[in-house]
């Protein structure tokens, strides 16, 4: 019985990713590459579109990605479900831990994939593992999941760490997982969408931006971070031309210039 719910678990998962995968990536997609492609022209980071290869290799990966997601989550759901902290009953902490259990997932999950990402662009590990996902020097929306078989089962590892470290219902976990698939493509689309001067704001000096990681996926190294660049600015790797690319973003004109200058 306990593999039959682990197969049911597991395609539901698997079914439930990869229809978001396609709807929020795909929609994205059609949006910012074809509907708005003149319109936020100046908010691209990099000029050129990527290639057909490109969004194909993306797109293969990441349904390797999802396979692996799934398998994860349906080990950690079903075989390992006695053994975490995960929960079904609400009431087991009460709604106030519910909604407070959003803010400690995207404080620990954005510290694992921080020091995680690091770890992998050790030079061994870079080549064996992460190379996958930086052939996208220009990443798109489909960038999103798009990793090596053994980057996948590391970054789904934030869902046994979630388990062990802290209770979380599961459907807030799911809740959060959406949002994090969400920011990932915002982090991959290429196009920078908060307004200009956000990165010298209170706030937004500590918030992790497109222009941000589109600036990793180019030049591989600094700006690790996920949702946030406390990690990056607390230990010396936030690029120190990050100030001067997110200007030349979001300014009207002066990000297509600056690359013709350069060309």
């Amino acid at each position: 019985m306990i593999w039959e719910d682990f197969f049911i678990r597991w395609t539901r998962i698997a079914g439930n990713v990869t229809f978001r995968y396609f709807l929020i990536a795909g929609t994205v997609f059609f949006l910012f590459y074809f509907i708005l492609k003149g319109i936020m022209a100046n908010r691209k980071m990099q000029a050129k579109f990527p290639k057909l290869k490109d969004y194909s290799r993306d797109i293969t990966y990441s349904l390797i990605t999802i396979l692996i997601f799934a398998t994860v989550a349906a080990v950690t759901f079903i075989l390992l479900y006695p053994y975490t902290l995960y929960y079904r009953d609400v009431e087991k902490f009460g709604w106030t831990y519910f909604y407070l259990s959003f803010p400690l997932m995207f404080l620990i999950h954005d510290a694992y994939f921080y020091w995680a990402h690091r770890l992998m662009h050790h030079p061994r590990l870079f080549k064996a593992i992460h190379r996958v996902h930086h052939q996208s020097t220009n990443p798109s929306p489909w960038t999103a999941y798009a990793f090596h078989p053994l980057e996948a089962i590391i970054e789904a590892g934030i869902i046994l760490v979630l388990g062990f470290v802290l209770p979380i219902h599961q459907a807030a976990f799911g809740l959060f997982m959406l949002f994090q698939f969400s920011y990932n493509v915002y982090g991959h689309l290429g196009y920078e969408l908060y307004p200009k001067n956000f990165h010298r704001t209170w706030i937004g000096k500590w918030i992790n931006t497109g222009t941000a990681h589109n600036q990793h996926h180019q030049y591989f190294h600094g700006n690790y971070g996920l949702y946030t660049l406390i990690w990056d600015r607390l230990f010396g790797t936030l690029r120190e031309d990050y100030d001067q690319k997110f200007d030349q973003v979001t300014t009207p004109n002066q990000a297509r210039s600056h690359e013709k200058t350069l060309a």
